[in-house]
């Protein structure tokens, strides 16, 4: 039946099995899912088979178009219609003991991507692209554009020599203008170099200071972890040292411990607490390298803002050059006579000088457009606009899955940090990871993270569903008092939620639901009996 309902939606099987696997070995032909459903008012169809192949999504019993590519149409169905993808099916829909990965299983990347489902800011990734995109394209077009203003400033150098040659009215003056021109040029161009140079530190620096500044903060983060281990071992030493030296009988067996047995603890733990304490000595030294890295590249990043800082400035300048310039030649246009060959070569100079001006405008609006778009795509980074909004949620999480944990009898304190790493400690404060806890205690952490992803996109109303499906969960680790604990949290929903328990112990959820359907095989074919 998951096979069936995840092949519908998602085109791909629910377990770890080939598409074509999917297909009855015994007539290999004729697998044909239909699934229907009600989202926002509207009744959807999804039918998909294989041999023959088919795929169609129905809305109020009118075809969806199908123009697009398949896997285009797939998008559709889960961008557009359910909101939801295959990840996130088996993160808020399905517990299942088969193909499903659990949420504390997944890489960080993963538990990411079904957090930013879950909360629909996604689009957020989306934008980014379309900003890079924007990027590369604004970067061949400044390309262009200095290319263009190379070629223009040799046809003015040209035409301002051919002026000087033919001119003979008002030279000295007309000079002396055309030399401020020059020199306003010259300053130009100095300008823009300065641009480029600044601009070329920031390219090829920023993202490799970025980079070795999240490079030492980890480091810094495992280093921290690494020297608690070992604080962690030195008081157990200590621990013990205190327990030989203040027993000389066993509190067990009450058998005297025999002097050399004390001495030789003693010795070995003196070694051990030498050894740990080199060992942090050690770790205290990365720890200061790793701090003097971090400041030496925060200085680094300094540096590019202020490259940044003087390339506006310089754009400022270049802006009052131009006006400084297009004055200059209004005054030798009044100079100069409107006729004969110096006229014509005046007015192509002008011409000239305006399509600079026109290029020059452009590169600033593209240098300026560039610019922004540089700050809009730091803000759509993993580490900018979605991280905030993800830390506006992380304490909502955190308190929905310890309130699931203890209705599920677990006592210990659940937090996922914003790089969804997860720190669980007991009643007594020790520091867990997940891989810590028994199968048991997974399987109902599993659960309460199941329940809160509902909620939250309950709450979030990206992804709305009213079906629950529990693949073996009662059959695995959980213990009797987790049967019932599961049990509180299913009375708890609401009575839209069609929760299916598919279970090969029935004998234990005998009597706790409202309906039971039992699957037999006949003839090689699978049946449905209620």
């Amino acid at each position: 039946m998951l096979d069936a309902l995840s092949f519908a939606l998602f085109g791909k099987p629910h377990r770890n099995i080939n598409k074509p696997q999917l297909v009855n070995s015994i007539n290999n032909k004729d697998c044909k899912v239909e699934v229907c459903f009600q989202l926002r008012g509207a009744d959807f169809r999804i039918v998909r088979g294989i041999k023959p192949a088919i795929f169609e999504i129905w809305k109020n019993e009118v075809l969806v178009n199908q123009d697009s590519h398949n896997k285009e149409y797939q998008k559709v169905l889960e961008q557009n219609i359910l909101k939801l993808n295959h990840k996130s099916f088996h993160q808020i829909v399905v517990l299942g003991s088969s193909s499903f990965i659990p949420f504390m299983q997944l890489s960080a990347q993963h538990r990411r991507d079904v957090i930013e489902d879950l909360l629909d800011i996604n689009v957020f990734s989306k934008m980014n692209m379309i900003i890079k995109e924007k990027q590369a394209s604004l970067k061949e077009r400044l390309k262009d554009l200095e290319y263009q203003l190379d070629l223009n400033q040799n046809q003015i150098d040209t035409q301002n020599k051919y002026i000087r040659d033919i001119t003979i009215m008002n030279e000295e003056e007309i000079n002396e203008k055309q030399d401020q021109i020059k020199e306003a040029d010259n300053e130009i161009v100095i300008l823009q170099e300065a641009n480029t140079i600044s601009s070329s530190f920031i390219q090829s620096s920023n993202d490799e200071v970025q980079s070795q500044l999240k490079k030492a903060h980890d480091q810094k983060q495992a280093l921290l972890q690494y020297r608690s281990s070992f604080n962690t071992q030195m008081k157990a030493l200590i621990k013990e040292s205190e327990f030989y030296e203040l027993n000389t009988t066993c509190p067990t067996c009450t058998q005297e411990i025999a002097q050399s047995l004390i001495e030789a603890k003693l010795t070995e733990a003196r070694n051990n607490a030498a050894t740990l304490q080199s060992t942090i000595k050690e770790a205290d030294k990365k720890a200061k390298e790793i701090q003097d890295n971090i400041e030496k590249f925060s200085l680094k990043s300094e540096e590019i803002r202020n490259e940044q800082s003087k390339i506006n400035a310089n754009n400022q300048e270049i802006t009052r050059l131009q006006k400084t310039i297009s004055t200059l030649n209004n005054d030798i246009e009044r100079l100069t006579a409107r006729d004969g060959d110096l006229g014509k070569a005046r007015d192509d100079l002008q011409n000239m000088n305006d399509h600079r001006n026109t290029l020059r405008e452009e590169k600033l609006k593209e240098n300026e457009a560039y610019s922004y778009n540089s700050v809009i795509a730091e803000m759509l980074k993993d580490t900018g606009i979605k991280t905030k909004i993800i830390k506006q949620y992380l304490p909502v999480i955190n308190k929905l899955v310890n309130q699931y944990l203890q209705t599920l009898d677990f006592f210990v304190h659940f937090n996922l940090d914003e790089e969804f790493k997860e720190e669980i400690r007991s009643r007594h404060r020790d520091s867990f990871s997940y891989d810590s806890f028994s199968e048991g205690e997974k399987q109902r952490i599993d659960l309460a993270l199941l329940f809160t992803w509902r909620m939250i996109a309950k709450m979030k109303n990206s992804v709305a569903t009213n079906l629950l499906i529990l693949d073996e969960t009662f059959d695995s680790s959980l213990d009797h008092d987790g049967v019932d604990n599961l049990m509180k949290i299913l009375y708890t929903l609401d009575d839209e939620t069609n929760t299916f328990v598919i279970s090969h112990k029935g004998e234990i959820l005998d009597g706790k639901f409202k309906r039971k359907l039992e699957f037999v095989k006949e003839k090689n074919f699978s049946k449905m009996v209620e």
